[in-house]
C-alpha cells in the first residue's frame, strides 16, 4: 500500500492518467472514473486493480494476468489463440507467462585434462610390463554406456586419404620453407653466421612456412572448385528430398547477451520464416538463451519475443530463457540448455547474434546428420552481408571471393577432421553432452581457468571421442555479418588471441586426434606470427644498424685462415621478395580468376571490370592493415601471456564509426612508433627506407585509415559506384530481405526498465516472467525497502544495472515500486509520471 501521506490526498490527474494507459475501451474507462471519483489515490488505484482482477483488496500483483489479457484483446494477433498455453497459473494463484518447456534434466559433466605428456609415457611404459586382465565391458578403451560411439580401430576411406594429403602438406611446406631458407642464407651478408642472422633467419623460416599453408591451402581449395566435384563433399551424402524421421528433432539455439534487440530478433523472424516456407517447422524449436545484464536490454528481449511470438505463431516452437547464474559465457549458456532440454532433442544448431539462415540449410544440415550417422558436427561457411562501412563492405568483399578457396581447402586437407567456429553449425546432440562438457584448466596465471574459446575444444573433444567434424563448404543459406570497422574487429581479435592461446595448453591433452592438435597449432599462429613478424623486423632494423655503425667481422672463428667478406647481393634478396609475395598474393588472383571463368556469379559483383578493380583496391586496402594489425595482435599475445585484464562484450551489432578521437587514443603511438622508426632507417640508410616503407608508412597513416574507413559514406558512396559488391548486396536472397526489411520497420521505441516500472502493461509482462517469492529474510526484505526508496526519491538513473536487476526479478518489489510511484505525491520526474492535479471527473473523457 502507499505511505499514509499519499493516501489521505485526493485522486489526481495521475490516476487518469494511468488508466490512459491501461488497454481499456472508452465505455470501462468512464465506468472505473466514475467508481473512483473522490476516493483518495491509494484507494483509487487500489479500485482499479480490484476492478481487473476482480478480487476485492487486490493490489498490482493480482491484476497483472488480467492487465496482458486486456491487452492482447486490444491488439490481436495471428498467435493468440495459444496465449492461454503460454499465461497460465501457478499453484499459489499468482499469473506466470511460461517462456520455456517443461524440463528434462540430463547429466552433462566434465572431465578433469590430463596434458601430462611424460606422465602417460611412463604410465604407457609400466602398463605395458603388467598384462590386462579380468576389465570389465564398460572398462574397455572406446566403450560407452548409452551413446553409440563409432569404432575408432575401423578404417574409414577417408581418413586415409586425409592422412595421404596431409603428409603430401608437411612434406610440401618443409620443402619450400627449406629452399626459401637457403635464399635467404646467401642474401644475408655473412651468410647465417653471425647470432643476429641465425635469429633472422629462423623467424623467417617459421613466417613463410606459416605462410606457404595458407598458399596450399588456397591452391587446394581452387583444384576442389575449379573441377566443380568433390568425392568426400559431406553435402553430396544425402539425397535433396530425403525426409526427416518425426523424432529427429532439432533445437535452434541462440545465446545473446547485451544484443540489439531488434536485430537479433528480426534475424530469428527472417530464419522461423523461411523454415516455415520448408514445411518443416514442426521438426525445430527456437531457444533464445539470454545472458543479458542490462536491464533496459533484458526488457526490451521479453517484449520482443511476446511480439514475435504473437506475429508469427510461434508459442511452442519459440522459447526465451534469461539465465540468472551466467557462468561460462556462451559455452556455459549451451551447456546449461543441454542439461536441461538437450535430452529431448537429437540435433542442436547453434547461431549467434548476427546469424541467419535459411529454411533450406537448416533442413539439409539435418538430412546431412541422417545420412551420416557418425558424424558429430557439421559446419557451414557463413558468408558477411548486411553493413554498410567502407572497412565491412571491403571485408565482406573480400570473404565473399576468398573465403570459398580457403574453406575449400580447409576440407580438402582436413576432412572429417575439421574445424567448429561455434555457429551457424549443427551438433548431434548426445555425444555433445557425453563427451564435449568443458571443464577448468588447471594452474594459475593468465590462461588457467574457464576455456574462452571454446568450439576448437568441442571439435576436438568430439573426434576423441570416434564422431567426425565436417565442413559443408558449398551449402548455401547460411549468413553472419562483420566488424563495423577496424577497431571493432581489434577488440573481437582480442578476446579470440586469449582463447587460442589459452587453448594451446590442451595441446599435449590424452587422446585428441593429430589433425585437432594442429588445429589448436593453427588458432595460436594466427596471432603469434604477429609478434614473430615484429621481432623480425626489429632485427633485421638492427642488423642494418650494425652494418652500418660497426666494423665488419672478417675473422669470426678463431684460427680462421681465410677472411669471410660481407656481401649483399639485392637481386636475390628482390628474387625471393617476389616469391614471397605470390604466395600471399597468388590466392586473391586465383579467386578472381575463379570467378571470371565460373561466371555464374560474376553479375552479383557488377561485372568483371568492377570485381577486378574491387580486388586491386582491397589488395592494396589490407596490405596497409596489415602491419597495423601486427602491432596491436602483438600487444595482444604479450597481455594474455603477462594476464593483463579482458573485458569480454559483445560486439556492436550496428554500423559502428570511429570517432577521431578514438583513433587518437588507440592508434597515437602505434603511428609514433612507425614515425621514430623511420627517422631512424633514414638516418642509418636511406635506401633500406624503401624496404621498411610498406610497414612505417602504414603505422603513421593508421589514424586516418581507420576513421575513413569506418565511415558509412564512404561505403555506400563505392556501392553507388558499384565496387565491393557481392551478389548478397545486388541480388539479395529473401533471408536478408527481410531481415534488412525488419530492421528499418521497426519504428517504435523498445520497452525499457523506467517502461517495465512505470507502464502497467509492460510491468505486468515483466512480474509474470518472474517467480513471486513471499518469504524473504528480515534483513532483506528491509534492504529492499530502502532500494524502493530510493527509486522513487532519486529516480531510475539513480540505479545501476545490478539494482534494476533485483527489481526485474522479484515481481513483487517491481509491483510494490510500480504502486508507489503512481500514489505517491512526489515521484521522481525521471519516472515520468504525471504530477497530481484535479480530481478526475466521472464522466468520460
Amino acid at each position: 500500500m502507499a505511505d499514509d501521506a499519499t493516501s489521505a490526498e485526493p485522486a489526481a490527474g495521475r490516476i487518469a492518467d494511468y488508466l490512459d494507459r491501461l488497454p481499456l475501451d472508452t465505455e470501462r474507462r468512464a465506468a472505473i472514473l466514475e467508481r473512483i471519483a473522490g476516493e483518495t489515490t491509494g484507494a483509487a488505484f487500489a479500485q482499479i486493480h480490484a476492478e481487473l482482477s476482480g478480487r476485492d483488496g487486490a493490489g498490482p500483483q493480482n491484476s497483472v494476468g488480467a492487465r496482458l489479457r486486456q491487452d492482447w484483446t486490444r491488439r490481436h494477433r495471428r498467435g493468440d489463440a495459444e496465449l492461454d498455453s503460454v499465461l497460465q497459473s501457478d499453484r499459489h494463484g499468482h499469473a506466470r507467462l511460461v517462456t520455456m518447456p517443461p524440463l528434462a534434466r540430463a547429466s552433462m559433466t566434465p572431465l578433469p585434462w590430463d596434458t601430462n605428456l611424460v606422465a602417460r609415457i611412463a604410465k604407457r611404459v609400466a602398463a605395458a610390463k603388467v598384462p590386462r586382465r579380468g576389465l570389465m565391458a564398460s572398462r574397455l578403451p572406446g566403450a560407452t554406456l548409452d551413446v553409440p560411439v563409432p569404432d575408432p580401430e575401423r578404417e574409414l576411406h577417408w581418413q586415409g586419404a586425409a592422412r595421404l594429403r596431409r603428409l603430401i602438406l608437411v612434406a610440401l611446406v618443409i620443402g619450400q620453407t627449406w629452399l626459401a631458407a637457403y635464399f635467404m642464407t646467401a642474401i644475408l651478408p655473412y651468410h647465417g653466421s653471425h647470432w643476429l642472422e641465425m635469429i633472422l633467419l629462423t623467424l623467417y623460416s617459421i613466417l613463410f612456412a606459416w605462410v606457404g599453408m595458407g598458399f596450399w591451402t588456397a591452391l587446394m581449395g581452387f583444384w576442389v572448385l575449379i573441377r566443380g566435384k568433390d568425392r568426400y563433399s559431406i553435402n553430396a551424402t544425402a539425397a535433396p528430398d530425403a525426409p526427416i524421421v518425426p523424432d529427429a528433432r532439432t533445437g535452434i539455439l541462440v545465446p545473446i547477451c547485451n544484443e540489439d534487440v531488434a536485430r537479433v530478433f528480426a534475424g530469428i523472424r527472417s530464419t522461423y520464416d523461411s523454415l516455415a516456407r520448408t514445411g518443416e517447422r514442426e521438426h525445430f524449436d527456437f531457444f533464445i538463451l539470454s545472458d543479458t545484464s542490462e536491464a533496459d536490454t533484458r526488457v526490451a528481449e521479453l517484449e520482443a519475443w511476446l511480439k514475435l511470438c504473437r506475429e508469427v505463431n510461434g508459442f511452442g516452437h519459440i522459447f526465451y530463457r534469461r539465465r540468472t547464474n551466467r557462468i561460462r559465457r556462451k559455452s556455459g549458456n549451451v551447456a546449461d540448455w543441454c542439461r536441461r532440454w538437450g535430452s529431448q532433442y537429437r540435433y542442436m544448431i547453434v547461431l549467434d547474434a548476427d546469424s541467419v539462415m535459411s529454411g533450406g540449410c537448416l533442413k539439409r544440415l539435418v538430412q546431412l546428420m541422417e545420412a551420416n550417422p557418425k558424424a558429430g558436427i557439421i559446419q557451414t561457411a557463413p558468408r558477411a552481408a548486411g553493413r554498410d562501412t567502407l572497412y565491412a563492405r571491403i571485408q565482406q568483399m573480400a570473404t565473399r571471393i576468398y573465403g570459398p578457396l580457403f574453406t575449400a581447402g580447409l576440407h580438402y586437407w582436413q576432412l572429417g577432421e575439421s574445424h567448429y567456429w561455434g555457429h551457424n553449425a549443427i551438433l548431434r546432440v548426445a555425444p555433445f553432452m557425453r563427451h564435449c562438457a568443458l571443464g577448468k584448466i588447471e594452474g594459475k596465471g593468465p590462461l588457467a581457468g574457464e576455456i574462452l574459446s571454446h568450439d576448437f575444444v568441442e571439435a576436438a573433444l568430439m573426434r576423441r571421442a570416434g564422431w567426425s567434424v565436417w565442413i559443408a563448404y558449398d551449402l548455401p543459406g547460411s549468413y553472419e555479418e562483420m566488424p563495423p570497422s577496424l577497431l571493432d574487429e581489434l577488440k573481437r581479435d582480442r578476446r579470440w588471441c586469449q582463447g587460442n592461446l589459452q587453448n594451446f595448453q590442451l595441446f599435449t591433452a590424452k587422446g585428441l586426434h593429430p589433425a585437432h592438435r594442429a588445429v589448436f597449432m593453427t588458432g595460436v599462429m594466427a596471432y603469434l606470427s604477429a609478434p614473430l613478424w615484429f621481432l623480425f623486423l626489429v632485427c633485421s632494423t638492427a642488423l642494418l644498424g650494425i652494418s652500418v655503425m660497426a666494423e665488419p667481422v672478417y675473422f669470426p672463428e678463431p684460427y680462421q685462415l681465410f677472411p669471410l667478406w660481407p656481401e649483399w647481393h639485392p637481386e636475390w634478396a628482390i628474387r625471393l621478395f617476389g616469391a614471397t609475395a605470390t604466395l600471399l598474393f597468388l590466392p586473391k588472383i586465383l579467386a578472381t580468376v575463379l570467378l571470371l571463368v565460373k561466371r555464374s556469379e560474376l553479375r552479383g559483383f557488377g561485372g568483371p571490370l568492377r570485381l577486378v578493380a574491387s580486388v586491386a583496391i582491397e589488395t592494396l586496402f589490407s596490405a596497409l592493415l596489415a602491419p597495423i594489425r601486427m602491432l596491436f595482435h602483438t600487444k595482444f599475445v604479450l597481455g594474455a601471456l603477462l594476464g593483463w585484464k579482458l573485458v569480454w562484450k559483445s560486439p556492436p551489432r550496428g554500423d559502428n564509426e570511429t570517432t577521431w578521437r578514438e583513433a587518437f587514443e588507440k592508434h597515437g603511438m602505434g603511428s609514433l612508433l612507425g614515425l621514430v622508426w623511420a627517422g631512424g632507417v633514414f638516418w642509418l640508410q636511406p635506401q633500406f627506407l624503401w624496404w621498411l616503407l610498406p610497414v612505417v608508412g602504414s603505422l603513421i597513416m593508421a589514424i586516418p585509415l581507420s576513421v575513413w574507413s569506418s565511415r558509412v559514406s564512404l561505403g555506400r558512396g563505392f556501392r553507388s559506384a558499384r565496387l565491393f559488391l557481392i551478389p548478397e548486396e545486388s541480388m539479395p536472397p529473401r533471408e536478408l530481405r527481410w531481415l534488412w526489411m525488419a530492421v528499418r520497420r521497426e519504428r517504435e521505441p523498445l520497452a525499457d526498465f523506467r517502461k517495465a516500472v512505470t507502464d502497467p502493461v509492460t510491468n505486468a509482462l515483466v512480474s509474470t516472467a518472474g517467480i513471486p517469492r513471499t518469504r524473504r529474510p528480515a534483513a532483506l526484505i528491509e534492504q529492499r525497502e530502502q532500494l524502493i526508496e530510493r527509486a522513487l526519491n532519486d529516480g531510475p538513473e539513480s540505479l545501476n544495472d545490478v539494482q534494476r536487476n533485483v527489481l526485474l526479478y522479484d515481481p513483487l518489489l517491481l509491483g510494490r515500486l510500480h504502486e508507489r510511484i503512481w500514489t505517491s505525491s512526489k515521484p521522481h520526474a525521471g519516472w515520468g509520471v504525471t504530477a497530481p492535479a484535479a480530481p478526475p471527473v466521472s464522466q468520460s473523457v
